[in-house]
């Protein structure tokens, strides 16, 4: 019986296999024994196709087909990727990887500049371009990695937004560009959203219009180290997306929800609406009466619709996924002053995609006396 011959595909999903046996903590001599091949063989592969994947296996069996003579092409012809031997690529996107290409085809298959472009379609202004670096630009970088590292959950356009918001006169791009050679990312995690209409196609979402017009709470749970949970109380302003409030304890009452009303009605003003959820703390007769007495409207939601308040879902969800999910609370102590941080960090640095990349509310710079 003959050997069986894998492809270059298999022997990498093999290579790969092997990998994951001994992540689970078997030997390497187990592993390759679950593969089916000798060690001699799992070492030759490894030789040559360490830290290689599938596509470019394909690439690699391209350029292999070189047994063909390169077809000349009459001048004049519209030049075509399979004049040259191994050329056979998908489309190139990036200017790194057009650049890359025709430095290999020049490289491999002694032609000029000017052919290799001809052959795979890239501008040859644009292959022997030379980027400019500015005169701040290690500044820069080292202020990009800083605000990556200590701000979460942000991307560059947040990140570009805060440089220009500090003073720095920068281009999107330019961060852009330093935040891939940097090797940040950001995965993208976006929640389907329902409209909310009747029947009739009318809205009755009531939409803010100024400050203090609509100011929305709701609760969000959390758990210290020693398992015990903690509710935070979250009140926004709808129209300026100021978080007013944001103050954890062991547990509320209607009471407690109206003493923090009171301060922030003091401090910033009565709102004219003031929309939540059915919670037991939001519809109590007291909770209602205080708020009838002081010419606050109620706007509640429909059961079950939490898309109706979805100002302040949108801020929960934020404070979920750029605080609370990485944020160990030894004690009640510690919640209140880590939370009071953020909130200093998402009300006056964090940009706001909605208010044109500027936070909700930034600090005053108070000039010096002439």
């Amino acid at each position: 019986m003959g050997k069986h011959r894998y492809t270059a595909d298999q022997i990498i999903v093999k290579l790969r296999e092997v990998e994951v046996h001994c992540s689970q903590g078997k030997t390497l001599a187990e592993a390759v024994c679950q593969i089916g091949v000798t060690e001699n063989t799992y070492y030759r592969w490894r030789r040559e196709y360490v830290g290689m994947n599938t596509s470019d296996a394909k690439k690699m069996k391209d350029l292999e087909k070189r047994e063909r003579p390169s077809e000349k092409v009459s001048g004049g012809s519209k030049p075509r990727q399979r004049d040259l031997e191994g050329c056979q690529l998908k489309k190139l996107l990036s200017p790194v990887k057009r650049n890359a290409a025709v430095a290999y085809v020049v490289e491999h298959h002694g032609v000029t500049d000017r052919r290799a472009c001809q052959v795979l379609y890239v501008n040859r202004t644009a292959y022997r371009y030379k980027p400019v670096k500015r005169e701040d630009e290690d500044e820069i970088r080292s202020e990009i990695i800083e605000k990556a590292c200590n701000f979460g959950r942000v991307g560059y356009r947040k990140v570009a937004d805060m440089l220009r918001n500090d003073g720095r006169k920068i281009n999107h791009k330019c961060v852009e560009r330093i935040w891939r050679e940097e090797g940040l990312k950001l995965p993208k995690k976006q929640t389907k959203k329902r409209r909310l209409f009747l029947a009739d196609g009318s809205c009755i979402r009531l939409r803010p219009t100024h400050k203090n017009h609509v100011w929305s709470y709701d609760f969000m749970e959390d758990r210290t180290m020693d398992g015990r949970k903690v509710c935070f109380l979250n009140i926004i302003d709808e129209f300026t997306r100021e978080c007013l409030a944001s103050i954890p304890r062991r547990n509320w009452r209607n009471n407690d929800v109206i003493e923090v009303l009171t301060g922030l009605m003091l401090q910033k003003g009565t709102p004219e609406y003031l929309r939540s959820d059915n919670g037991s703390e939001f519809t109590a007769k007291k909770m209602r009466k205080w708020l009838s007495n002081v010419g606050v409207i109620t706007a509640y939601i429909e059961p079950g619709s939490p898309w109706e308040n979805g100002y302040c879902e949108s801020f929960n969800g934020r404070m979920r996924d750029e605080f609370l999910n990485g944020e160990l609370f030894g004690n009640m102590y510690e919640a209140q002053v880590l939370t009071r941080r953020w909130l200093t960090y998402y009300s006056t640095i964090r940009p706001h995609s909605s208010l044109g990349g500027r936070p909700p509310a930034p600090q005053a710079v108070i000039l010096p006396a002439a």
